[in-house]
């Protein structure tokens, strides 16, 4: 469990469409407390699905404030769970609630150098860590570089931006997302990298461990490799499965549209959680026993963890078939 956030209402203000699976909103709060927000910043955002259920999403911050409202963006998934099509329902003069700014991913301008790698949605994080490392290396020489991967050309949002950030140091790879590490050649450009230097990366979770994989296999520090994911992408196809508890003599499917976090809450099995992105780790239960796969989605197990199929990141990460869970309940004694 986590404390509640503060809650404001704001007002859909303007629409644009990025590209033809990403729109973007333009956000203006009632009381007009935009202030201002650092790369990496996101606002949470409380939506009403078709079925009826209310769900809470994380979006990034969009560029730079005008300081009058908040930008983001949402891709629509058609097979998600219902809350990108909710937004992309909304219209101009529409309401709802959202969070005040938060940053779980800050961009420290101290390093010698940088490189942002992005994939499909997962540059709406990196669009105002560009700006500024644009601006910053402008100043001061520091090399900076971005890889940016997608599934075609049509699905480059914000590329402009970042070229008019960037120029030349935008390079755009068409095909890259959801692929892993090809064609991007991560491990070159992390060796181009000046000793000391950064990356920075948000996207697809098969995209951010071959990044994982070719940092670790640079021998670089793992306190130098900064990254956010979404939890919707998984290897396998969304669908329901069952979950066992027998310290709570539970049985409980957890539907396609909601997560497994979500389905142990509306059981009554309360389950930590902080980011419900994949990241923190303190919602991770340990698996007891599995008849079919696990799809991981989370970035906070190690390779050795997810391949050993004993804990799962409730948050995000899904099965295929049943799980029977352990909870962190204990009797009093």
């Amino acid at each position: 469990m986590k404390s509640d956030l503060q809650w404001m209402q704001a007002q859909v203000v303007a629409l644009r469409d990025v590209t033809p699976t990403v729109r973007e909103f333009e956000l203006r709060p009632d009381d007009g407390s935009v202030g201002s927000y650092e790369p990496g910043a996101h606002l949470q955002v409380q939506v009403m699905t078709a079925q009826g259920k209310l769900q809470t999403r994380s979006y990034s911050l969009v560029g730079e404030g005008d300081g009058h409202s908040w930008r983001i963006a949402v891709k629509r998934l058609d097979d998600g769970r219902g809350g990108s099509l909710a937004m992309w329902r909304l219209a101009p003069g529409d309401r709802l609630q959202v969070s005040a700014p938060q940053n779980h991913f800050p961009l420290d301008l101290s390093a010698p150098g940088y490189l942002l790698v992005a994939g499909g949605i997962g540059i709406t994080p990196l669009v105002l860590m560009a700006q500024r490392l644009g601006a910053h290396a402008r100043r001061s020489g520091v090399p900076v570089k971005m890889l940016y991967g997608a599934r075609h050309a049509g699905e480059f949002g914000y590329l402009a931006h970042l070229r008019e950030a960037l120029g030349e140091g935008v390079v755009a790879h068409e095909g890259a997302a959801h692929e892993g590490a090809a064609p991007i050649d991560f491990a070159a450009a992390i060796t181009a990298l000046p000793p000391g230097g950064q990356l920075y990366t948000c996207g697809p979770v098969p995209m951010l461990e071959a990044v994982k994989r070719a940092w670790h296999a640079a021998g670089r520090p793992i306190e130098d490799l900064r990254f956010e994911t979404f939890g919707s992408s998984g290897r396998l196809a969304t669908q329901s499965f069952q979950v066992r508890i027998p310290r709570h003599d539970l049985a409980i499917t957890v539907p396609a549209d909601s997560t497994l976090l979500e389905a142990l809450d509306a059981a009554g099995v309360q389950t930590l959680w902080d980011c419900k992105r994949g990241e923190c780790g303190l919602c991770a239960m340990d698996v007891l026993a599995v008849d079919g796969e696990i799809d991981h989605r989370d970035v906070f197990l190690s390779e050795h963890e997810k391949q050993s199929t004993t804990r799962i990141c409730a948050c995000v990460s899904r099965a295929v078939g049943t799980l029977t869970l352990d909870s962190a309940y204990r009797a009093d004694s």
